[in-house]
């Protein structure tokens, strides 16, 4: 048996080619998957429960992708709904559900999976010394736990696959691994394990495993031994170099892929070149782990943000600009100490040159000669009260402050005003752990639920 999975894009929300996806239809998939998650932006998403990309966008490719599903009468999923996967994103996606069924005048099972965890839960494995420490390792206690916004535990196959037997034509689930929706199927119709875990991660990010990633859309067919993967746009192909090269994306080891309930080993994966767009790959293999487990992400809030910009257009200051920001945060660290009384301790103020070391700081060893710099300003403390204060106390000299004591006072520029922005609450990943599951749903829980026209009102 060949089970053939359509991935449409790497996440809703991103885009995809269109003319891709009908192609992809065209095909006759046996089951339509897409992720929705990612924790790439950091921890915002899950500490606040919101997602990253836009609704409109997010609904108008979702009613695409039902109105694929319902030509082709097979399961439509979406992993990780609103970016976090909390229960709340999970409800936001069921929202869209809703209103585009009653746009289409369709009649749907959806099946609901919850990934978010209670405190309560966690402490409990904590306790218990089921919950263990991944590298790099993060303390955990009682405290820390509880002092999370959000806490979720990445779904695996198993529990997507529970959602499926249910008979839903749409699955909505919380946070999950990229790679769960696309082998469940495939593994629950009995094709190759480790063939269907390794498809799935090349195939999770849709088309970037091919010459043309922005196109999106993916064909997978998995089967007793191997799977082969096509891009769905005309002027893409898949390659031995391009597939293999996904194993690198976002994993720590090439050869090796944790997931809920084993591991995927590619080590003896071949890949050939099947046709001019195609790439078929055998010989991955899955090990099964004694215990199982699921990996949990959580995120707690540190502090409050606001950002001020400035930008240096003199050819001194611009060649200067180290020793110019160096010189000004002391003056600063001295104004905010005396005229707000804060210590040190109470705030944070980074400033970053954009064009000069704004992404690695001091480990910067390029050196360039832009004919401009912009001077980012990040200023951290435990309330946005506190941290537009220090931006007001530090703009007239982010606006004037001179290299030296003895020259004229320069002008500087604000691209806007007023030149700083509260960025708001400060988010931080905080649990970097797995916890032991006696079964794949001891901490999931699975709804279902009719929609249909009018549904949504």
């Amino acid at each position: 048996m060949v089970t053939r999975v359509l991935v449409p894009s790497g996440v809703l929300g991103l885009g995809f080619d269109r003319t891709a996806l009908a192609q992809g239809i065209k095909m006759k998939p046996d089951i339509i998957c897409i992720d929705g998650g990612s924790t790439d932006s950091g921890p915002f998403s899950l500490g606040t429960s919101t997602s990253k990309y836009s609704r409109a966008a997010c609904k108008a490719e979702w009613r695409d992708l039902m109105k694929a599903r319902a030509e082709l009468n097979v399961p439509l999923i979406i992993s990780s709904c609103g970016t976090c996967g909390t229960d709340a994103m999970v409800e936001w996606m069921y929202d869209i559900t809703t209103e585009l069924a009653d746009e289409l005048e369709q009649t749907l099972s959806v099946a609901l999976l919850y990934s978010e965890q209670s405190a309560a839960t966690i402490t409990a494995k904590h306790t218990q010394n089921q919950c263990r420490a991944l590298e790099p390792e993060i303390p955990l206690s009682a405290t820390e736990i509880n002092a999370c916004e959000h806490i979720v535990a990445l779904a695996g196959a198993e529990q997507i696959q529970l959602a499926l037997q249910s008979g839903a034509d749409i699955i909505l689930t919380g946070r999950a691994t990229d790679t769960a929706a696309i082998c469940a199927l495939p593994i629950m119709r009995g094709e190759h394990i480790g063939a269907a875990w390794h498809g799935a991660k090349i195939a999770e990010c849709g088309a970037l495993c091919s010459t043309n990633p922005i196109s999106g859309v993916i064909l997978l067919d998995i089967d007793e031994n191997g799977f082969t993967v096509m891009p769905m746009a005309t002027d893409a192909r898949c390659t031995p170099h391009s597939v293999s090269a996904h194993m690198l994306y976002e994993n720590s080891d090439p050869n090796l892929l944790h997931e809920p309930g084993g591991i995927l080993d590619v080590t003896q994966a071949t890949y050939a070149q099947l046709d001019d767009r195609s790439v078929r790959v055998t010989g991955s293999q899955w090990h099964p782990a004694p215990v199982y487990t699921v990996k949990l992400e959580a995120a707690k809030r540190t502090g409050f943000q606001s950002t001020i910009i400035a930008i240096l257009r003199d050819a001194r200051y611009v060649e200067n600009a180290r020793e110019w920001v160096q010189r000004l945060s002391g003056y600063l660290d001295t104004e905010i100490t005396s005229s707000l009384q804060l210590d040190q301790s109470d705030y944070s103020l980074e400033f970053r040159l954009i064009g000069v070391d704004a992404i690695l700081g001091p480990l910067e060893n390029k050196t360039s000669s832009p004919s401009e710099v912009g001077v980012l300003g990040i200023i951290t403390a435990s309330s946005n009260e506190l941290c537009e204060e220090i931006a007001k106390l530090i703009n007239p000299f982010l606006l004037h402050y001179p290299l030296t004591d003895n020259e004229s006072l320069p002008t500087f520029s604000f691209p806007y005003s007023p030149a700083h922005s509260a960025r708001g609450a400060l988010y931080e990943f905080c649990i970097n752990h797995v916890i032991e599951l006696s079964n794949p749903m001891e901490v999931f829980r699975l709804e279902q639920r009719r929609v249909s026209k009018h549904a949504a009102g």
